[in-house]
């Protein structure tokens, strides 16, 4: 049962990210088109700085799995039930104080900004942050109860209300676009999907799972436990935040908001790319946990980190390397002329973040573990670095430059500071995992060759020519990636996919 749970949460993440990719192939264009490049900048803004407001969780979402796992491993239902009613009051006055700082940022929005907007920017401006407001606030609830069903391995059920969100989304957001509702439209949309899923997850809990809430009192010396083990995964989230999004404010403030449009299209494909690395560890999170709180054996989890990783490298460096060759065309026929310059602000944040990204079931291990602690530490004083570095960076070179500030603290911290602690703080032993994932570069050399005489000698005058570019790339890549770089298992394992597809179709015939 969870080995088909985790199995049909991979396929339907990837579905959900293909989804995305796809609508964002077709829907973005069209989106920056009607928004224009103020507009779209002055979006991409103001979501950036409500993004802030997440920080309210302080961490709770991300140790529930931790929490649970240890009762459920001394069979205490009475205990679950217990966790559940205190996490969930928890996040209910995490909403509300969202909203209280929701409404300050609004009130004082000028303050907020400066001198980064005009005066008819701020009208919409605040529109737009207060219904973001109102979306990051049903987020709280719906954290508790995604992780009571993360907590199931209930991932058909979860990964089909994200990948309904993924298709509903573009197509409830474009009429109102084309009927010129504008960003403000977008923002509508975005927020009654968070309002249904929240729904959706709350129904799903209660009346399939059964799961029970008790509200017995707040019992102290548990939440102690909870926020001394929450804490530094707080610390986390504040350095995800200055890394992913203080680029954004600092272009409003000191270059405006069409710089804030460059760089929020590389934003937006770099989004995509974290994506679909964590399509395949999340569903793992259970079983990380389950192995810490059962043996805290090191060596499994060492050949579970190292395979999930594997699957990744082959994933990300397709995606990379095909960006590295067709990215300047794809952006110049997706998004336009005036945001050539989201090449080289996607190229410096997607590069370093492939190694962090491979490894991303790590932080699962270590907050299993409860070892988080000493990373997010150095995070912090790395992201703090990022800040001062990117204001130069700025200045100088504009949305490129904050891409390049935020490129040198992942290589600082993400790479090199983590592989030295996962080996000699964690056990992870690093060197099989770069073995194993060394072992697949023979894999890319003819995708590679293939796609520097592409790049160098061919000129794709139309999206239909580059795409035909792409298309035979991703079929070179992956012929050379099963002959030269998956090893047995992993084909077996592809294999046994496309067979159970088979059995399926053969028993519906």
């Amino acid at each position: 049962m969870r080995v088909n749970q985790r199995k049909a949460g991979v396929l339907l993440s990837y579905a959900g990210q293909a989804v995305q990719i796809l609508t964002g192939l077709i829907y973005t264009p069209v989106m920056l088109r009607i928004l224009g490049q103020n507009e779209y900048g002055l979006y991409h803004l103001i979501y950036s700085v409500v993004s802030y407001l997440s920080l309210l969780s302080l961490g709770f979402g991300s140790s529930y799995m931790r929490f649970y796992s240890r009762e459920k491993a001394n069979e205490n239902e009475h205990g679950i039930a217990e966790l559940n009613g205190t996490f969930l009051v928890i996040f209910l006055a995490m909403s509300a104080v969202c909203v209280v700082c929701g409404i300050t940022m609004v009130f004082n929005i000028k303050a907020l900004f400066n001198k980064g907007l005009t005066p008819a920017e701020y009208g919409t401006a605040r529109i737009l942050m207060s219904l973001l407001v109102v979306n990051m606030a049903l987020t709280f609830p719906n954290s508790i109860f995604n992780n009571i069903i993360t907590s199931q391995e209930r991932f058909l059920f979860q990964k089909t209300v994200i990948l309904l969100q993924h298709i509903l989304n573009p197509f409830l957001a474009l009429p109102l676009l084309l009927l010129g509702y504008g960003s403000i439209g977008m923002v509508s949309v975005t927020t009654a999907l968070t309002l249904a899923a929240l729904l959706g997850n709350m129904y799903y809990s209660l009346f399939v799972l059964k799961a029970k809430f008790k509200f017995g009192g707040l019992h102290i010396p548990v939440i102690r436990e909870i926020g001394g083990f929450t804490f530094f995964i707080f610390l986390n989230q504040i350095i995800d935040q200055i890394n992913w999004s203080v680029d954004n404010f600092l272009l409003g403030r000191l270059s405006g908001t069409a710089a804030v449009a460059v760089y929020g299209v590389g934003a937006q494909i770099n989004g995509m790319y974290l994506h679909l690395s964590t399509a395949v560890s999340n569903v793992f999170i259970p079983k990380v946990n389950r192995i810490v709180a059962e043996s805290d054996d090191n060596t499994e989890l060492t050949k579970l980190f190292t395979r999930v990783g594997r699957i990744q490298f082959m994933i990300m460096m397709l995606v990379m390397s095909g960006f590295i060759f067709f990215g300047r065309s794809f952006i110049r026929f997706w998004a336009g002329e005036q945001y050539a310059s989201s090449y080289y602000v996607t190229l410096l944040l997607i590069i370093p973040v492939t190694v962090p990204l491979i490894q991303n079931l790590g932080i699962e291990i270590q907050r299993a573990k409860n070892r988080h602690k000493a990373r997010s530490v150095v995070y912090f004083f790395i992201a703090i670095a990022n800040i001062f570095i990117s204001i130069p960076l700025i200045r100088a070179a504009g949305p490129v430059g904050a891409a390049a500030g935020t490129a040198i603290s992942l290589i600082a911290g993400n790479i090199l500071f983590m592989n030295w602690y996962y080996h000699y703080r964690l056990g992870i032993n690093m060197g099989y995992f770069w073995k194993r994932i060394l072992r697949m570069l023979p894999g890319l050399v003819l995708p590679v060759l293939f796609g520097y005489l592409c790049s160098r000698y061919l000129r794709f005058g139309s999206f239909i020519k580059l795409g035909a570019g792409i298309a035979a790339y991703i079929v070179i890549y992956c012929l050379s990636i099963w002959l030269f770089g998956m090893n047995k298992d992993e084909k077996q394992m592809l294999m046994g996919f496309r067979h159970r597809k088979s059995n399926a179709r053969d028993s519906r015939g």
